[in-house]
């Protein structure tokens, strides 16, 4: 018999042919920086030079703390905590979180405590420093509010050599760890040995070791953290832009976190395999001689090359990113599309043979790149439309690894599914304070001067679109949205309120408007169906002959769209994996907060309305003299990791009818459904559809907690076949014969540097 480890070893050895993962030779050097240097001149011919994992971190942590820069460093980031919606629940959070979700947290006590550990000289280097301040946010489990100093992600990355999956043998004994190359030969054929889960990693009982490594993930929810940390279909099919090949792997999170000089795991057939971990070098080491040195050269502002302008440029809208060309983006384990989105954001599928009444919505994005904006609509449109010409009957909507994107495109999506639907998810409110105050004052005040129309074409009138585009169209204008009874408000206080709540200021709720002639400047140009030239469409599916799947990762605007389809429609929502425990678990585990800003935005807000919306110098200088002041200071901008986001939750939802007025970030729901990942649906994404066809109208359930009762269970399989179908169910087939052990990528890592990350509805990875 074949041993399971010997697989993943030969598997590691395929990888390092194709990577510059190697035996790391050490050189005669007299630090561990010179060491770095020294093994990377010698890896010219790679993109990403790599080292072992240890010679990374003792480098990193030989890296001297600067206190005077430390203490500036924490005074920078303190404005841009004030903007975060919920810190007083992150706080005193309601007990059905804190028991079930996460634990409170005080973001202002943590941040006091770092000072004073700054001051007393506790953090013996620059890294301890910038990763104590890095888990005191990313402990928030808040994905919208994120700030990676240089210390932790602009010089290395760390990484395992082999991806892992969980899965469940049968669908119904709880899921185990394996290998996940051990997992691609059984199902290819290229082994003559069964798969042997993993029982300990690094001497630790694997399960309790997987529970806590998750926790250094950004979602909320226990269950889609710990989904998180494997090699999942959805995620690796948005290439470097998602959560690549799991937090466990080095991808999303992952990378982040030192992961020890090796790893060892422990298998049930008594076998063991032992992984050196590696370390991917991001920047030039010309020149590095000690950790002294790397501070000179990068810890000292001259690594950033992120600046910002008093330009507040609609950050509702994203800009172009360095998005990799779609050869470069394969989807591992998807059939043929009937239409897809040339990004992987959004495809449409039929399912085959008996279940040629199926069609699938693949909705792993809600994009975030401008020129992705209207193909992402049209896919929708087109694919819907198709769908129902061709006789289907039910439809799968599968919104796995959905960290969001463009809000509106959210709320498009569910209008195109309901037309005639309930056009408004929760109400929204954000913090109530001086700059909140200023900005809606100013904002406000010149919007009054400015008629409310829309040039499609800017060169129609240059200065009026940009006024229209960025100050007109802007949350800060009490004229952008409605209140809750869908009326317009009268002025600014209106709409700014405050209102108090534990001890906080919020504004008064508030809703998009979406007959406002300017939702082009905040839908990356879109118009919302059911609203202006977009109204005449009927209802493609019934709400029961709709479901919704999901691995847990829907986050920010994943959330408003399953708030609409859940809350409104009324649609059931199925959740997949977890951890390996009993019971039912919660669909929908990312960020609720239901709009990020990005801190560069926030700053050239604040620097714009001192500078370009004060009708005189002297009152530019009185509001130099306000809390916008503290905003001209460029420290956290020249402190980050190049290729992060830096970002604060900036709106709560409100669910309607909710007295206490508990943001849904802090609301715990189960899913409806739970079905637990197997073997086949890590290679073949038409698995979890055909387990999803069947729980909710197959008669068949695949749920081990929950079920989907009523008009769920009423579809009637084997309908007679169209040519149509049976060309389609011929193709599936050769595409199934074909698929090998070649098409899935190991080594898909999260890499967002030269992308632009201002999109504000998204959570990065």
């Amino acid at each position: 018999m074949v041993l399971s480890h010997v697989f993943a070893a030969a598997s590691l050895a395929a990888v390092a042919a194709a990577s510059p993962l190697q035996v790391f030779a050490r050189q005669n050097a007299s630090s561990p920086c010179a060491q770095v240097s020294a093994e990377v001149v010698t890896q010219t011919a790679v993109a990403t030079p790599t080292v072992a994992a240890k010679l990374a971190y003792d480098c990193i942590t030989s890296v001297p703390l600067n206190q005077s820069a430390a203490l500036k460093l924490l005074d920078g980031v303190a404005p841009y905590f004030r903007w975060q919606s919920n810190t007083v629940w992150l706080k005193d959070p309601p007990a059905d979180y804190a028991e079930k979700v996460q634990p409170a947290i005080d973001i202002w006590a943590g941040l006091e405590d770092i000072k004073s550990k700054v001051e007393d000289g506790e953090y013996s280097n620059e890294f301890d420093f910038g990763f104590a301040l890095y888990t005191l946010m990313q402990q928030t489990h808040d994905g919208h509010f994120v700030f990676i100093p240089d210390s932790v992600g602009s010089i290395f990355n760390y990484a395992r050599p082999v991806p892992l999956v969980s899965v469940s043998e049968d669908g119904k004994e709880l899921p185990k760890p394996f290998v996940y190359p051990d997992i691609l030969a059984e199902s290819f054929g290229n082994a003559s040995f069964a798969p042997s889960a993993i029982t300990k990693i690094n001497g630790e009982d694997a399960l309790e070791y997987l529970e806590k490594w998750a926790q250094f993930g950004s979602l909320q929810d226990r269950d889609a953290l710990y989904n998180n940390v494997f090699y999942e279909l959805a995620t690796v099919s948005l290439g470097p832009t998602g959560s690549g090949i799991g937090t466990f792997a080095g991808s999303g999170r992952g990378r982040w976190v030192y992961p020890g000089p090796e790893t060892e795991l422990e298998f049930e057939n008594g076998t063991t395999a032992t992984y050196t971990n590696y370390a991917k070098v991001l920047v030039p080491f010309t020149g590095i001689t000690d950790g002294e040195s790397l501070y000179q050269k990068y810890f000292t502002g001259m690594l950033a090359t992120q600046t910002t302008s008093a330009d507040p440029t609609n950050s509702t809208t994203p800009t172009p990113s360095a998005t990799p060309s779609t050869t470069s983006i394969p989807a591992p384990g998807y059939p043929p599309a009937i239409f897809k989105e040339s990004h992987n954001l959004i495809g449409g599928y039929y399912l085959e043979d008996d279940y040629s009444d199926i069609a699938v919505l693949s909705v792993p994005s809600f994009v975030s790149l401008e020129e992705a904006e209207i193909p992402f609509q049209q896919v929708g449109e087109k694919f819907l439309a198709a769908a129902k010409a061709a006789g289907k009957k039910k439809l799968v909507i599968d919104v796995s690894a959905n960290g969001g994107g463009t809000i509106l495109q959210g709320y498009d999506l569910y209008k195109q599914l309901f037309p005639q639907g309930i056009g408004h998810a929760a109400a929204d409110r954000f913090r109530a304070f001086e700059e909140t105050d200023l900005l809606g004052q100013y904002f406000s005040r010149t919007s009054e001067q400015v008629p409310r129309v829309y040039f499609e074409d800017p060169e129609q009138n240059e200065t009026l679109w940009a006024l229209e585009y960025d100050v007109v169209s802007s949350v800060f204008n009490y004229q952008t949205d409605v209140d809750v009874n869908e009326k317009n408000f009268p002025n600014w206080p209106a709409k700014f309120g405050p209102f108090e709540q534990k001890s906080d200021n919020f504004s008064n709720l508030f809703r998009w408007n979406l007959s406002d002639v300017l939702t082009p400047f905040n839908s990356g140009g879109i118009y919302i169906h059911g609203y202006g030239n977009l109204t005449n469409f009927t209802q493609p599916f019934a709400a029961e002959d709709i479901v919704v799947v999901t691995d847990g990762y829907c986050a920010s605007t994943c959330t408003i769209f399953s708030e609409l389809m859940r809350q409104r429609a009324g649609v059931k929502y199925i959740s997949l994996g977890g951890r390996a425990k009993e019971g039912i678990t919660q669909a929908v585990g990312g960020v609720k907060g239901t709009n990020n800003l990005p801190w560069t935005y926030i700053q050239a807000l604040t620097q714009f309305t001192i500078t370009n919306l004060t009708a005189s110098e002297e009152e530019a200088a009185k509001l130099n003299t306000t809390s916008l002041v503290e905003y001209w200071d460029n420290t956290v901008f020249q402190r980050m990791a190049p290729g992060s986001s830096i970002n604060v939750n900036f709106r709560d939802g409100i669910r309607d009818g909710d007295e206490d007025e508990v943001p849904l970030q802090f609301v715990y729901e189960p899913a409806d459904c739970r079905i637990l990942y197997t073997k086949e649906m890590t290679v073949d994404v038409t698995a979890i559809w055909k387990a999803v066809a069947d729980s909710a109208w197959g008669g068949q359930s695949k749920c081990v907690a929950g079920e989907l009762g009523g008009g769920y269970k009423q579809r009637k399989v084997r309908r007679e076949q169209t040519v149509q179908d049976k060309v389609l169910s011929k193709r599936m087939h050769q595409w199934r014969r074909d698929l090998s052990a070649a098409n899935y990528p190991l080594d898909v890592y999260t890499d967002l540097r030269g992308a632009n990350l201002d999109a504000n509805g998204i959570m990065w990875p």
